[in-house]
């Protein structure tokens, strides 16, 4: 009867003694994208970040597929232990309009650790289109239609919603051109083969700073403290046009608490250090640290908003 009554206590105290030993062994953080883009280069840096934290080891693993469901549904299907993480971008809240088949739930599968890292959308055009601000390329959009050709990150990336999303609000009308990423799309608009596009600062700082793009426009809250002299779309005219590019780190659904709690914490004191603060800046992206509710507050409100955009879009994509 004693030992009865006791194991209640053993079971409830088992993950806070779990959680004073983690990590004990490797920590995985899956990135759910190739590597040398922004998602890998955010995961580097906090992986870099945890290793001085940490007396274990931790290693990146790279699962790219179906716009990043792929290695969101790994994680998901992991122990719940803490040694296998996630770091997701926003498409969390858009795949599950896209792939729902094989996209996990963005709230039942994942325990929300901290919100990393942050990064507004920026958009650029090129000098030679005749427009200085974000107003004369509405004007100009309205007057030409389909002749300003946008281009993308690729399909259903946050550069192409973000194009879709400023066609819904304003009526404007253009010409979507899919690039296979952020790289070869700013190649093109530097030999003037496209027009405008939606891309995170840092690709576009230094040529901002030649003088070989322009930028107009921010879809942050408040204006980058690193571009100043650039409005946000909302100081435009356009009510609630709030478009982040967001890195969280989430552990599969059912991970203890007092584990959560114990990475988490070690997050926030690693975004805080100079030389990540630096190293993410280096990438286009401000250093956050936030909690889970952050990031739940994310998703809930991101959900609804892109649901919409995309079923006013009609976009489909293949799983």
């Amino acid at each position: 009867m004693v030992a009865a009554l006791a194991l209640p206590f053993v079971v409830v105290a088992a993950p806070a003694e779990d959680a004073q030993d983690f990590p004990s062994r490797t920590v995985k953080l899956v990135v759910p994208a190739a590597p040398g883009g922004p998602i890998d280069a955010v995961a580097r840096i906090l992986a870099d970040g945890l290793k001085t934290a940490w007396p274990a080891a931790v290693v990146i693993e790279n699962r790219a597929g179906a716009g990043t469901s792929t290695g969101a549904a790994f994680v998901a299907a992991a122990a719940s232990d803490g040694y296998t993480l996630l770091v997701m971008p926003d498409s969390i809240t858009v795949n599950p309009h896209l792939y729902p088949n094989v996209n996990p739930d963005p709230l039942k599968s994942f325990e929300p650790i901290a919100l990393v890292a942050t990064a507004t959308q920026l958009l650029v055009v090129r000098p030679g289109l005749g427009v200085a601000d974000f107003k004369q390329f509405l004007d100009y959009a309205r007057r030409r239609g389909s002749d300003v050709n946008m281009a993308s990150a690729g399909t259903a990336t946050l550069s192409h919603l973000t194009e879709v999303l400023l066609e819904q609000r304003t009526g404007v009308a253009t010409t979507h051109i899919p690039f296979k990423g952020a790289a070869p799309a700013l190649t093109a608009m530097l030999g003037a083969h496209v027009d405008a596009m939606w891309v995170m600062p840092a690709p576009a700082v230094p040529h901002l700073r030649s003088g070989k793009l322009l930028a107009i426009a921010v879809t942050s809250a408040a204006r980058d403290p690193n571009l100043p002299d650039v409005p946000t779309v909302e100081e435009s005219g356009i009510a609630d046009f709030r478009v982040d590019n967001w890195q969280g780190l989430f552990a599969p659904a059912g991970t203890a608490k007092p584990i959560v709690e114990k990475i988490g914490r070690a997050v926030m004191d690693v975004v805080k250090t100079p030389e990540v603060k630096s190293r993410m800046a280096a990438v286009g992206f401000e250093p956050r640290g936030d909690g889970p509710d952050a990031v739940v507050e994310i998703i809930r409100t991101s959900l609804p908003k892109w649901a919409e955009v995309i079923r006013r879009s009609g976009l489909k994509l293949s799983e």
